[in-house]
């Protein structure tokens, strides 16, 4: 099984992150000179602030002492100080985690930095704000930085579909298996990290290290929960609770956003790239699926996905066309046609042999496979 590289193998070594990378690059470098350091707490480190080279730094979000701050400014660096009041921090280094985003869930979903980041969003987009909608930009920038370096050279297949799926139905036990056989198959799960078909492609890649008895069991506890209205709190216990009865799960990608703040984000991605702006989230989530998007059954969301993924496919503006399989026959060609036209435009051009319709999700991982995922 495929574990996603592990933080800061692969990003730019000018980058500073965490703690630990700020020591380790003062120690071993003897200067920040050039670099980029990324809201870090840097309130204990004076003494090293102090006696280091900055020239030509950028500090994002830094929160250092007045004298640090003076002399790295004096050396030629630029601070962009923390902002404060705001519930979530636009220069970000890393993607968020499940426990960051449902911190103090146990008060209530709106005690969450999920639901007040929502809300923050909800105030400051009604009166256009332009400094606000400049953090929101500062912050999905930041987002997207972590999730390349996150997802570098992982194969990553995007399952997509429907939040209305509910737990405890066997659609939702489908989807759950897709997501644990793909992880098995050494693929990187990213979904667009909400609740239905989403939560439970996660839910499956998280279950991939444990045996059959430990998902089965999952999914039943989860079937009491159905839904996350009328209580996104008590859904939301639901999954902390499995992910605390069977600690270190399997990694992978939820991407969601504040748009539809109404949907929260699952609590079985890893890792999450929680977007504000829906359009940037929609293109990156399909954007980094390089080996391949499986279509589960959705509406209007999954659609727009189809023909968001078709379109670079068709004009090959990302290279080689992707395999894209599209799951259950009736849905895809009666409820909602969108395979008749996915096929009429892939005739005669290179993604004509990279399309796949399947009956049944069983389906899905053998159809990548042979179509070159």
């Amino acid at each position: 099984m495929q574990t996603m590289p592990a933080h800061a193998a692969h990003h730019d070594d000018r980058e500073i992150e965490t703690l630990e990378e700020f020591d380790a690059t003062v120690s071993a470098r003897g200067t920040l000179a050039g670099h980029r350091v990324q809201a870090v707490d840097l309130t204990d480190r004076t003494r090293e602030l102090l006696a280091t080279d900055t020239a030509g730094a950028v500090f994002l979000g830094c929160v250092m002492r007045e004298d640090a701050a003076s002399k790295v400014r004096g050396d030629g660096a630029q601070v962009f100080p923390p902002v404060p009041g705001l519930p979530f921090d636009p220069y970000r280094g890393l993607v968020y985690s499940p426990d960051e985003l449902f911190a103090s869930l146990a008060d209530g979903y709106e005690a969450t930095p999920d639901a007040l980041a929502y809300a923050w969003f909800q105030r400051t987009k009604a009166d256009r704000d332009i400094y606000a909608s400049m953090l929101r930009s500062v912050h999905d920038d930041s987002v997207s930085d972590a999730l390349d370096e996150l997802l570098s050279g992982a194969r990553v297949v995007g399952v997509m579909g429907g939040h209305a799926m509910a737990r405890g139905t066997e659609e939702y036990a489908g989807a759950a298996r897709l997501g644990r056989e793909l992880a098995l198959a050494g693929f990187t799960i990213a979904t667009g990290g909400g609740p239905g078909a989403m939560e439970a492609a996660n839910l499956g890649a998280y279950a991939a290290p444990f045996d059959d008895e430990m998902l089965t069991e999952s999914l039943e506890l989860l079937g009491k929960t159905p839904h996350f209205t009328p209580s996104i709190t008590q859904w939301a216990s639901a999954a902390l609770e499995i992910r605390a009865r069977w600690p270190q799960g399997g990694r992978s990608v939820g991407i969601p956003t504040w748009f539809y703040g109404h949907e929260p984000p699952n609590a079985f991605a890893s890792h999450i790239a929680k977007y504000f702006a829906n359009a940037t989230r929609e293109d990156g989530l399909l954007a980094r699926s390089n080996a391949g998007v499986v279509f589960l059954p959705g509406a209007a969301g999954t659609v727009q996905e189809i023909f968001d993924n078709a379109t670079p496919n068709y004009y090959e503006s990302r290279g080689e066309p992707t395999p894209m399989v599209l799951v259950n026959r009736v849905h895809w060609t009666e409820k909602l046609p969108a395979w008749p036209l996915l096929r009429s435009l892939a005739g005669g051009r290179s993604m004509e042999a990279r399309i796949a319709l399947v009956e049944r999700i069983e389906e899905a991982p053998a159809a990548l496979k042979r179509l070159g995922g």
